[in-house]
């Protein structure tokens, strides 16, 4: 339980249950391919970061959603497979930030779920990646990522 000893250092308690708000599975596995639906920044079934990122909120707060959405993204995943060390490779991220016109730093938001990724699982958790802006994410949520995670057998 590796990656559960470092989530307790860092300080993180991942959701005991993924909240699903439509017709969708958190997870679905194809061979060794674990394809996330995208996460958003929820806590016990409520929006915490909502809003246009620019002007309105802060490059910080949405730097929080995106830390919040991996968060959720990994209870999912442990919620799937009931060990996370059965990820073997974070394959890639897609992360999309609701972003007011003339905001241009998605990629600065999306830096930290690819961090917050590395701090947890080390090199094994670099990844390729998309940060795209958009002007409306359901819920007004401030960010979505969704991702790709290889896995290994049973541990």
């Amino acid at each position: 339980m590796l990656v559960e000893k470092r989530l307790e250092t860092l300080g993180i308690i991942l959701p005991q249950k993924a909240v699903i708000g439509a017709l969708y599975v958190p997870v679905k596995q194809t061979g060794n391919l674990l394809f996330i639906s995208g996460q958003v920044p929820m806590k016990d079934g409520t929006p915490v970061f909502t809003g246009k990122i620019g002007s309105e909120r802060s490059l910080a707060y949405g730097e929080d959603a995106a830390r919040l959405c991996i968060i959720n993204m990994l209870g999912a995943v442990k919620e799937y497979l009931g060990d996370l060390d059965r990820v073997k490779e974070v394959i890639k991220l897609q992360g999309f930030v609701n972003s007011e016109i003339g905001f241009d730093k998605q990629h600065i938001v999306i830096n930290a779920a690819s961090q917050l990724l590395y701090d947890i699982f080390g090199e094994i958790g670099r990844h390729a990646r998309t940060a795209v802006g958009t002007n409306q994410l359901p819920m007004d949520v401030s960010v979505e990522i969704e991702a790709i995670f290889e896995i290994g057998k049973d541990v």
